[in-house]
């Protein structure tokens, strides 16, 4: 905006000082005119009509010299405009293609999501009532895991290692019952790989 706002500050100030050049070429052009005329036959009047030709020629030339700086301080104003101005497509489009990512990857996982809930929803139905609610429970004071491998003696959810006492009573236990680690509450889940 700052680029574009000087850009646009320095047309401006580059129209006012080419219209001033123009007014003292228009003015320099009648006294010309007037002096090639013959009209002004008074000495005194031509010496001070040559007199302001000679000063509109000097002021033309510096009002010219600050057209020239105008137009280079534009040209450069152009020139950061349009390379900020890149650079914001560039950027652009860059948020562009990480939205889109990002829109993708919600996507897919929404789609996963959905899976994995028709999934469980699926094996929920196979396990009683009186254990999913006891899951739930634990799971939500356990910041959402109810349940851990024990493995290699050590339960995975804690990861604190069973004694001995606690692994005889979870060997010992029938192979449908419902075991709880002494540490965290969560429920054990045995696999061949707990050390048992």
């Amino acid at each position: 905006m700052a680029a574009q706002t000087e850009e646009s500050d320095t047309a401006r100030e580059q129209t006012k000082a080419e219209q001033d050049v123009d007014q003292v070429r228009q003015r320099a052009a009648r006294d010309q005119k007037r002096l090639d005329s013959g009209a002004v036959t008074n000495p005194k009047d031509l010496e001070n009509l040559q007199s302001e030709i000679a000063s509109l020629a000097k002021r033309q030339g510096d009002l010219e010299d600050v057209v020239l700086e105008v137009m280079e301080r534009r040209e450069a104003a152009q020139g950061r405009a349009a390379e900020l101005s890149e650079r914001v497509d560039s950027v652009a489009a860059k948020v562009e293609d990480a939205t889109a990512r990002r829109d993708a990857a919600v996507a897919e996982l929404d789609s996963e999501e959905a899976g994995v809930r028709k999934e469980r929803e699926t094996l929920a139905a196979a396990v009683p009532e009186a254990l999913l609610t006891l899951y739930g429970k634990i799971r939500e004071r356990e910041g959402g895991v109810g349940a851990a491998r024990l493995y290699q003696r050590r339960c995975e959810g804690c990861r604190l290692e069973l004694n001995i006492t606690e692994l005889n009573e979870v060997r010992e236990a029938p192979a449908d019952a419902v075991v709880r680690c002494e540490n965290c509450r969560r429920i054990l889940v045995r696999t061949p790989e707990s050390g048992l």
